[in-house]
């Protein structure tokens, strides 16, 4: 291929080690030195609260800051209102909407009531108290993520929500994370960015209440930040580049496969497979990407993923590639084949998956109701995507009658007396006794 674009097509029946090498459980943890570094910046904020957030600030985002700025105000966001056209508050309106449907349905199938002959178990919920939600900066904004996060954990009844995120040179946050913020019912709102952030909504400082989990995707300071946080509080899965793994054959549009590829590479260092059964489709899609990648505005950053991080494999069989992906354990999965359904109940690692020509992860960014918070790096092996479930503890009430309690005594006794536990099978007796 011609330019700088080169986007490897290899005939193999498995991924080459240098993609499995990269990732879990085969992947090297973050480097020593930067899990160092980030304990210096937490042990500081730790140490000195705000006035350590303050001077990190002003060293990494070059801002500015007094301790009564931290917090963005009320007619801050009022401000930001008049920063943003109507028309991206109405898609963040409806973006909020069709995340509310599907988790709601979600949280309702999780509360159940089980019962048999004099026993019955409620299956519960509770929400957490208090969320931290950290919003990444830079050059773009994000307000997807502010309601990826914010609305699950409203649905699930979380009573204060907290965005941090970093604010640009001139000490503002991103009108449209702020208006997001605002829409979603997030109760606070934090200049704050990189390991300081997630070192305040941990362990809080004078102007920062801590929080009781921490979600939210960021650089690998973040990440590491969230990772050594993570021995005194939960948070989500750490997340890295973003990915797609395409599983296409011969019935597939290879213009379609190339727009999806080309649309997840537009995401810095992002990981992009085909695995396909066609020969044809696999130099089709790469021709396309080629011809298509030179008129792109951002086509250096496209470019340099694909070049990078991009893969075309071709294999033999759709068992194969069945195999391969389950093996990949991508982000995100797109089936476009003849049966994908029947591809999909095969699928057992992969954080989300899409079925059909009209079902792009560029659609499943925004609007059709899922959440785009996923695990990446090979963890949909181990880890699920966020949810409403993500913010509730589940619990159960038992009710046992007396005629059940009769009818698994002679059972408890036995794994009670086998684990050294004879006053568990007391605890019993004692209410059988006599009969």
């Amino acid at each position: 291929m011609s330019g700088k674009l080169k986007i490897r097509i290899l005939e193999d029946s498995s991924l080459p080690s240098d993609v499995l090498d990269k990732r879990w459980p085969n992947a090297k943890r973050l480097d020593s030195e930067i899990m160092t570094y980030v304990s210096e910046i937490i042990d500081e904020v730790k140490r000195r609260g705000d006035s350590a957030i303050i001077e990190f600030e002003e060293r990494f985002d070059r801002v500015k800051l007094s301790p009564d700025m931290l917090r963005v105000s009320r007619e801050d966001i009022e401000k930001a209102y008049d920063k943003v056209s109507g028309k991206l508050i109405s898609a963040i309106e409806f973006s909020k909407s069709r995340v509310e449907v599907f988790q709601r349905e979600m949280l309702r199938r999780v509360k159940f009531e089980y019962e048999e002959n004099g026993l019955r178990i409620r299956s519960c919920t509770s929400p957490i108290r208090r969320l931290g939600c950290y919003i990444p900066g830079g050059e773009a904004a994000y307000p997807s993520s502010v309601v990826m996060m914010a609305t699950p954990a409203k649905v699930a009844g979380v009573s204060e929500i907290i965005v941090s995120s970093p604010p640009k040179i001139e000490g503002e946050i991103a009108p449209s994370i702020l208006v997001a913020a605002d829409i979603c019912g997030v109760d606070e709102i934090y200049r704050i960015g990189g390991a300081q952030a997630i070192a305040a909504l941990a362990y809080g400082t004078r102007n920062v209440r801590p929080v009781d989990k921490i979600v939210g995707p960021g650089n690998k300071y973040v990440q590491a930040a969230k990772i050594l946080v993570s021995r005194d509080l939960p948070i989500d899965v750490p997340a890295g580049p973003s990915e797609i793994a395409i599983i296409a054959d011969e019935s597939a549009d290879p213009r379609i496969v190339a727009l999806d590829m080309i649309s997840q590479a537009e995401h810095l260092d992002a990981v992009c497979i085909l695995v396909t059964t066609s020969r044809e489709l696999a130099e089709n899609v790469a021709e396309i990407i080629e011809r298509r990648i030179k008129s792109l505005p951002n086509r250096s950053i496209v470019s340099e993923s694909l070049s990078s991080n991009g893969l075309i494999l071709v294999c033999e069989s759709l068992n194969e590639a069945i195999r391969i992906v389950n093996r990949f354990a991508p982000e995100h999965l797109e089936i476009m084949t003849e049966d994908a359904w029947n591809i999909a109940e095969k699928i057992t690692s992969a954080g989300l998956i899409l079925i059909g020509t009209d079902t792009p992860v560029a659609a499943s960014d925004y609007c059709l109701g899922t959440i785009h918070v996923l695990p990446t790096g090979g963890f949909s092996r181990v880890y699920s995507g966020l949810s409403v479930l993500d913010f509730v503890k589940r619990f159960c009430i038992v009710e046992c009658s007396r005629e059940k309690l009769r009818e698994i005594r002679e059972n408890l006794r036995i794994l009670a007396e086998s684990e050294g536990l004879i006053n568990h099978s007391s605890a019993i007796d004692g209410r059988l006794s006599g009969e």
